[in-house]
Order: structure tokens, then sequence, then C-alpha cells
């Protein structure tokens, strides 16, 4: 079987080609704001290295959040229309839980995406991937009321915070997560979308706008 696994989702983007579980090419890139002029031209190298076309895809995996809205977006839609026009399933993947796929010694990892004002992405599974809180959008010191009785963990991410516990950069085992997922019922092509994690801005304005409408 032979597999695209696309993530443009954060700070890398991550571009493999698996073929009966083995990664015969594998291309990685900070992202950038030009990702959507240069993805086309990553996607195109890699599969001239790997030396099979397009067309030999069984199967894509696309990490399809939370993380950068306009990276979310473009490998999402990009997956979608490779899925859609050869027919073949799509398997949508978290960020997150990629990020824990980091080998640490720790039996719990934290995979965390810093945003603002103290708030992050995060969520918590141990090392065979299994989930002790589902990926969510919150305040550090939520995060922290959620692990003060998990002793043996650390976090997972590429940004300080202001903790006492250990931040190690994700090293990710792309075959570990695949594995996982492989055998999964493939999602509707035309219902895969980004999973932000939470309202971007233009949803929040027109929630806004609509119960402002509502009160009147």
């Amino acid at each position: 079987m032979k597999y695209l696994f696309l993530d443009t989702s954060s700070f890398n983007v991550n571009i493999a080609i698996i073929i009966d579980n083995e990664i015969i090419e594998n291309f990685s890139i900070t992202n950038s704001p030009k990702l959507s002029e240069n993805i086309f031209v990553y996607i195109e190298d890699i599969f001239k290295k790997s030396k099979i076309k397009i067309n030999d895809i069984d199967k894509v995996f696309v990490v399809n959040g939370p993380g950068s809205f306009t990276g979310v977006r473009v490998g999402v839609t990009i997956a979608k229309t490779i899925a859609w026009s050869l027919k073949i399933p799509i398997i949508t993947l978290s960020t997150l839980e990629l990020y824990a796929t980091t080998k640490v010694s720790e039996k719990y990892l934290i995979p965390f995406i810093n945003d603002r004002n103290g708030y992050l992405y995060a969520g918590i599974y141990d090392n065979e991937l299994n989930n002790h809180m589902i990926d969510k959008y919150l305040h550090m010191s939520e995060l922290l009321k959620e692990i003060q009785n998990i002793k043996e963990c650390v976090m997972i991410g590429y940004e300080k915070l202001d903790t006492t516990i250990e931040i190690v950069e994700p090293e990710l085992d792309i075959l570990k997560i695949i594995n996982k997922y492989e055998d999964d019922y493939s999602d509707d092509v035309h219902l895969v979308k980004p999973n932000y994690l939470k309202m971007i801005d233009a949803e929040r304005n027109l929630e806004k706008n609509n119960d402002q409408k509502n009160n009147n």
C-alpha cells in the first residue's frame, strides 16, 4: 500500500510517502507565509524523489488541526482534492496527537500549541497514543488543574511556557500514528474540514452580529 502523509498545520510542513509501512521519502521545512505558493513544489518534488506517481497513492493522511488557520486550510484542501479526484480514502489526524508520537521516557505526554493571553491548544496522551484528555483550547491554569495528579509527564511543543514542567520539541514518528489509524474507515471527503478547536474571528463576528439582530 502506498500512502501520502501531509501536515501543514503548525511549525513545520511535513510530507511523506509511505510504502508498505516504510517511509521512502520524507520532507520537512519550517512553515512560512508563502506556504500556498510553495506547497505544490514540495509535493511535486517528493513524488519525483520517491519515483512514484500521485495516481499510485492508495490513501491520504492529512493533519487537520489544531494549528495555523491558513496552514490547516491549505493542507486539508489539497488532501481533499487528491482523495476526491483519485477516489481514494482520506484519514484525518490531530496535530497534537502527532506531537505525542515523540519518544520520551515519561509515561504521559502533553502536546501543546501556544496561542495568546495564556491560552493554548493541548491534549494528554500516553506512550501508546491513548488519549487521556481530548484536545482542547484552554487556559494554562485550566491545563495545570487537569494534570495536577499526573506525576510522570512532559510537555511537547515548540514554544516556551511559564511552567516548571519540562518542555521537549516534537520529534515526529509518522509511522506510529499511521499504523494506529491505517485500518480506520475513511472519512467522507466532502465532510472533512479543519479542526480549529476554537472559533475563528470571522465566525465569532458573525455570531455576534446574529445575536445583536436577534436582540433587536
